[in-house]
C-alpha cells in the first residue's frame, strides 16, 4: 500500500473541521500509526511537507503556477488521492496557528532530537525546491526557510550548505555545496565527495524515513553534489 493510501486513511479520520488545527493533525499521526514506527515516520514526513508548503505559500502571499508545478514534482499524487492532499493543505493554510508552531510540532514528530537531523533536512530541501521554482527566492520565502531551519536545529553552517544546493552563491558555491573550505587537497575533496554520495544515496534516505514517493528530493540533492564536485575537479585540473 502506497503512502498516499495511508495518507487518505489519515485524512479521513481527521475531524471534519480540524478545529484545533496543528494539534489535531499531530495527535492524529501519533495515535493512528502508533503501532508502526516506520509507517508513522513516513506519514509524518508527508504531512510535514504538505503542511509547511501550505504555510510557506501563506507567508509569501503569492502562489505561482511554477510553485504549484514544483509542488507536484515532489508530490507525485495519484488522481484518486489528490483531494486528500488538497484537504490537508487547506487545513494547514487556513489554520490560525503560525508556521513556527507547525515547524516545532513537525520537528518533534519527524526529527531525531539532534542538530542537523537528516529527515528534517529532507523536508527543508523539498521546501527550497518549491520556493525557487519561479526562478528566484523571494525575501519572505528566504526568511521563512531560515527560521524553519533554526526551529529544526539545522546549524547555520549546514544551512548555508543546503542554501548553496539551491541558489548560486558565487565562486565559493561548489565548496559550500559540499560543505568544505576552498583550498583543500583534491584527494581530500574526492574522499569527502564520495562520502556525501554514499550518505545521500536514495536507498539511504529511504531507510531513514524518506517515503519512496518523495525520491525527487534525493535525486535533486545528488545532482547538486555531483555538479559541485565536477566544477571543483575541473577547476583544480586547470591549476
Amino acid at each position: 500500500m502506497s503512502i498516499w493510501d495511508r495518507l487518505g486513511d489519515f485524512v479521513a479520520r481527521i475531524s471534519a473541521t480540524a478545529a484545533s488545527g496543528v494539534a489535531d493533525v499531530v495527535e492524529a499521526v501519533r495515535t493512528i500509526f502508533s503501532g508502526d514506527a516506520e509507517l508513522r515516520r513516513r506519514v509524518a514526513f508527508s504531512v510535514a511537507m504538505i503542511a509547511l508548503s501550505a504555510k510557506m505559500a501563506k507567508a509569501d502571499g503569492i502562489v505561482s503556477q511554477d510553485e504549484i508545478r514544483a509542488f507536484y514534482e515532489i508530490f507525485t499524487v495519484p488522481p484518486q488521492h489528490a483531494r486528500d492532499v488538497e484537504r490537508l493543505y487547506n487545513i494547514a493554510q487556513q489554520d490560525v496557528a503560525g508556521y513556527e508552531i507547525y515547524a516545532q510540532r513537525m520537528a518533534r514528530l519527524c526529527g531525531s532530537g539532534h542538530p542537523n537531523c537528516g529527515m528534517l533536512e529532507d523536508i527543508l530541501d523539498g521546501l527550497f525546491h518549491i520556493a525557487k521554482a519561479d526562478g528566484m527566492m523571494h525575501q519572505r520565502e528566504g526568511t521563512f526557510l531560515h527560521h524553519v531551519s533554526q526551529i529544526f536545529r539545522i546549524e547555520e553552517g549546514h544551512y548555508q550548505t543546503i542554501l548553496a544546493r539551491h541558489l548560486d552563491l558565487g565562486e565559493t558555491d561548489p565548496y559550500r555545496v559540499l560543505g568544505i573550505e576552498p583550498g583543500q587537497p583534491f584527494e581530500d575533496v574526492r574522499k569527502h565527495y564520495r562520502k556525501l554520495v554514499a550518505n545521500n544515496h536514495p536507498d539511504r534516505l529511504i531507510a531513514r524515513g524518506l517515503p519512496e514517493e518523495f525520491i525527487r528530493i534525493a535525486t535533486t540533492r545528488i545532482a547538486a553534489i555531483n555538479a559541485a564536485y565536477e566544477m571543483i575537479e575541473k577547476g583544480l585540473r586547470h591549476v
